[in-house]
């Protein structure tokens, strides 16, 4: 862990600080902190920048109550740069969008990065459009008893698998598991990040239980 003091700001007395979602790892902005911004952050745990437009120190949300709860915060190789993941209340950008990153430059379509975000986006927008010949639509069409006998007849065929002791054949229906899962999840209106905060919470449980265990 090193000392604030050992950062090295420019001639501004300012560090970029590059703000990433701690569930998607999406970038959700870039800003500028000075010494006493990051102090806030740190002690606040909620994102503090500096305004160069305004010169002054900007509490992230303190209008808008869209605040950015600190996870950690990371130094580059140089320390003259930070990654700051955090929890977001809202959306991190002024137009509303999620990031301020969304206007797309350029996209090598033969390496086209997946996420479980992307794909969940996906899924929705076949609930909302109706796509026709399309089987995810089917299952929302038929509801939610047929989505449920998916769900049930895949965590099986991974059961079987997994007991044959087929690592290939487990991961397959494993990810036919996950993407019916997310079909369900959809029709109920859970979300990843609700997924992501109940396994954080069990996190945080079972630390305490190891905690305790170390200590009798």
């Amino acid at each position: 862990m090193i000392n604030i003091d050992e950062l090295k700001f420019d001639e501004k007395g300012l560090i970029p600080a590059i703000v990433v979602d701690s569930v998607s790892k999406k970038v959700l902005t870039l800003a500028y902190m000075n010494k006493e911004s990051l102090k806030i952050t740190m002690e606040k745990k909620l994102t503090c920048f500096y305004s160069r437009s305004r010169q002054q120190l900007w509490l992230k949300g303190e209008t808008s109550g869209n605040y950015q709860h600190v996870v950690s915060i990371t130094a580059d190789c140089d320390n003259d740069a930070l990654v700051v993941v955090v929890e977001p209340d809202g959306p991190a950008c002024h137009t509303g969008a999620e990031s301020c990153f969304f206007n797309d430059v350029w996209q090598n379509d033969e390496l086209k990065e997946f996420s479980l975000e992307g794909l969940v986006k996906l899924i929705e927008g076949r609930k909302k459009e109706k796509t026709e010949g399309s089987y995810t639509t089917y299952l929302f069409e038929k509801g939610i008893d047929k989505i449920l006998k998916k769900v049930g007849e895949e965590c099986t065929e991974v059961i079987i698998a997994a007991k044959a002791d087929d690592k290939k054949e487990t991961i397959y229906e494993i990810a036919d598991l996950a993407y019916h899962t997310l079909v369900l999840m959809i029709q109920m209106g859970i979300s990843l990040e609700d997924i992501h905060k109940e396994l954080a919470s069990r996190h945080v449980i079972d630390k305490k239980v190891k905690q305790e265990k170390m200590t009798k």
